[in-house]
């Protein structure tokens, strides 16, 4: 009888867990290598404790990196269907939310890392926590691993697959680059992605939790590259919500390649900039012996209101609005419509749900994640040069390199 194939995982991640369950499913024998007390972390945090597990509208346009076409290739081998199927028959009813959001029906990121230990556990994967690799080398055609607890693991295959540098409290600190840097491996620039802008500016203490629904847009060398709408929150240091993380990509890559990023937000972007301001006319001569700062109570949030007044070069926010000029008003409808911040960085790695960047993915098979440097070395996840958009797509990716890069491993 011929000795199993034995595959070890590094990282007991989304995509570990997967490559572990679809290279056991394939007649390996198989470790997990995970650094932290317990596997899958960071699926417990994922969607707001619910696990927002991928979405319905995955294709061209949601994912980054220097070759975006290969996360489509990689999705012919396992995409979102085969994905929700996988998990229904592990247990796990789904249903779909807006924008195409996919959620376990128990609205409990618990249930999936819970279907995902019972068949770990059935398979008879070996699971080995608190197991930090530390160096990782080839010796006649198999794997040699060494922790830094001094274990040495040997494979005839090994799926790397220990994330990025996002949430390192998760276990992913960035060490998984420097193993496939050892095997003779390259990567791009990494950088913090689905993440929160910090502005320029003094008042951001004043409006710190001030909420609206508004638009958010990037802005390079004068043009709009990237846009979002919902949920805009202001901090202290700037700027949060959905549609900040949705478009913190673009905001990175231009930081990063050394390019000035400008931020602009319309807080009223239902209305043009002349519909805005034809509305402020009509409310200052409704009442014209109003304030100018109280004149805007009911139509922005009031802590908004003497900023952005001060912004528009009013100081004197008592002034009755009969002595408000034209320009004036339309430097407010400006503010209100599009107001531009200068963007000096993002928030760092604890902040961040992905990493930027990464192995280069033309080092690697898209068909089967093999590396085409070194026969035998799979990689699954966040480790390569792939991020996706807010919304799913992140595990999406995890699950579809995971099962791959697993069942090649097998082979």
């Amino acid at each position: 009888m011929s000795r199993k194939k034995r595959v070890i995982i590094v990282g007991g991640g989304a995509a570990g867990m997967m490559a572990a369950i679809s290279a056991a499913r394939n007649g390996a024998h198989v470790t997990i290598l995970e650094k932290n007390p317990r596997v899958g972390k960071k699926i417990l945090a994922t969607g707001n404790g619910r696990c927002n597990f991928t979405n319905v509208n995955v294709g061209h346009g949601c994912y980054f990196g220097e070759n975006p076409g290969f996360v489509l290739k990689a999705l012919s081998g396992f995409n979102v269907s085969d994905t929700i199927s996988f998990f229904e028959k592990l247990g796990i009813q789904h249903k779909v939310e807006e924008m195409g959001k996919v959620f376990p029906m128990s609205d409990q990121a618990s249930s999936i890392l819970d279907v995902f230990l019972y068949e770990l556990n059935r398979l008879g994967v070996d699971i080995i926590c608190d197991s930090d690799v530390v160096d990782i080398m080839t010796e006649k055609g198999s794997f040699v691993l060494k922790t830094r607890n001094g274990s040495v693991y040997r494979g005839d295959s090994v799926v790397l697959a220990p994330g990025g540098k996002a949430m390192p409290s998760s276990g992913s600190d960035g060490y998984g680059y420097d193993l496939a840097l050892k095997l003779g491996h390259t990567m791009t620039d990494i950088f913090p992605a689905l993440v929160q802008l910090m502005l320029e500016g003094d008042f951001f203490k004043r409006i710190d939790g001030v909420k609206f629904v508004g638009t958010a847009e990037i802005i390079d060398n004068n043009k709009p590259v990237v846009k979002d709408r919902g949920d805009i929150l202001f901090t202290n240091y700037g700027v949060s919500g959905p549609p900040v993380l949705q478009i913190s990509r673009k905001a990175g890559e231009l930081l990063n390649s050394g390019k000035k990023a400008i931020l602009r937000i319309s807080i009223l972007d239902t209305m043009s900039e002349e519909e805005v301001s034809d509305l402020i006319d009509r409310r200052f001569k409704a009442d014209p012996d109003k304030t100018v700062e109280f004149s805007f109570v009911g139509l922005i949030n009031k802590r908004l209101i003497p900023v952005i007044l001060q912004q528009a070069g009013i100081s004197d926010l008592k002034r009755p609005v009969s002595g408000i000029t034209p320009k004036e008003r339309g430097r407010i409808a400006r503010i209100l419509t599009g107001w531009r911040f200068s963007i000096r960085g993002t928030k760092s790695w604890p902040s961040a749900q992905v990493t930027a960047g990464g192995i280069r993915t033309r080092e690697i098979d898209e068909n089967t994640m093999e590396s085409l440097l070194v026969k035998g070395l799979y990689f699954a996840g966040e480790i390569m040069d792939v991020d996706g958009m807010c919304g799913g797509f992140n595990l999406q990716w995890a699950w579809t390199s995971g099962y791959i890069a697993g069942c090649s491993a097998a082979k």
